[in-house]
């Protein structure tokens, strides 16, 4: 953008993350841009905003969820920038008090997910199918939420949980067998990962597909996109320096990966496991994802 360019104002959002903590502080600015940073503690909770009404400018975004919305036809353009990158072996748990579950034995099991289309939930259905030979279908999948993109139905092996209650409790209870959880549910003392050794099985899993599991990265508005691509390669630049101002996790995988090439083959493979699962339509080509000018940013 040139010196003279005005000052273009953004509504953006953005979790409060590592990464993103020099750019939402103000250590990392741009002279042509401003951010204004929505007041959303847990940012999916604003995905059906970003998809069903292109209420920001710029926003993190599931990336389930915007291959669906790209399938709708939803105005918006992904930039080759992960801010949540997690590995998903872990939060995929059952009760120990009620016995011992593997992935072989979730066969007729009821296994209890946010929605059928949560990223996370994707990932792991694709690394049981494709790692473990589980037949998905197999499985009653209990969901509590509505998935983001509105024309997205789920599919006949899901059923929603009664009204009021919550995953937690009914694995607690027993009215379901395990589930996908995440933050501090897995601090529960009775939760147990169902893949045996989770941690280890994750960093084999990555070398073994020479992928990262992707969670959330980075959208624009189309419009934004086609009237200014030098204020999208700025966005894109502040990312970056905000996520390198970070200090190391020390996680010897580094899942927040910037560019189309250091994504492609991670984004190959959710593409497949979306696929595979009736979330999209169609196989995408990981240079659909993008437009001319998002396409090249490294």
């Amino acid at each position: 953008m040139s010196k003279n360019s005005e000052v273009l104002r953004l509504r953006t959002l953005l979790g409060d993350y590592a990464n993103t903590a020099a750019l939402k502080k103000g250590e990392v600015r741009s002279p042509y841009l401003v951010f204004d940073f929505a007041d959303v503690k847990v940012p999916n909770t604003a995905f059906k905003d970003v998809v069903r009404h292109q209420k920001y400018d710029v926003a993190e975004l599931a990336i389930v969820t915007f291959l669906q919305a790209k399938a709708h036809g939803k105005p918006l353009v992904l930039l080759p920038a992960v801010v949540v990158g997690t590995l998903p072996h872990p939060f995929l748990v059952y009760n120990a008090e009620r016995g011992q579950i593997a992935p072989a034995d979730l066969r007729g099991r009821r296994v209890g997910i946010r929605a059928y289309s949560v990223t996370t939930a994707a990932w792991i259905r694709g690394i049981l199918q494709s790692d473990y030979g589980v037949n998905l279908d197999s499985i009653k999948w209990v969901t509590f939420e509505d998935p983001h993109v509105a024309e997205y139905h789920d599919p006949a092996t899901a059923e929603r949980a009664p009204a009021g209650k919550q995953l937690v409790k009914m694995l607690l209870d027993g009215e379901i067998d395990a589930g996908v959880v995440g933050g501090p549910d897995l601090s529960e003392p009775r939760l147990r990962p169902v893949i045996p050794n989770p941690n280890e099985a994750a960093q084999a899993w990555c070398q073994r597909h020479g992928a990262l599991p992707i969670n959330h990265m980075v959208v624009v508005k189309e419009s934004l996109a086609k009237s200014s691509s030098s204020a999208v390669r700025e966005i894109y630049r502040v990312l970056l320096e905000s996520k390198q101002a970070a200090l190391p996790s020390g996680n010897t995988l580094n899942t927040l990966q910037f560019g189309v090439e250091n994504n492609r083959r991670s984004l190959e493979l959710i593409i497949e496991y979306s696929w595979q699962q009736g979330l999209i339509p169609r196989r995408f080509e990981v240079d659909e994802l993008f437009d001319d000018h998002t396409r090249v940013l490294n």
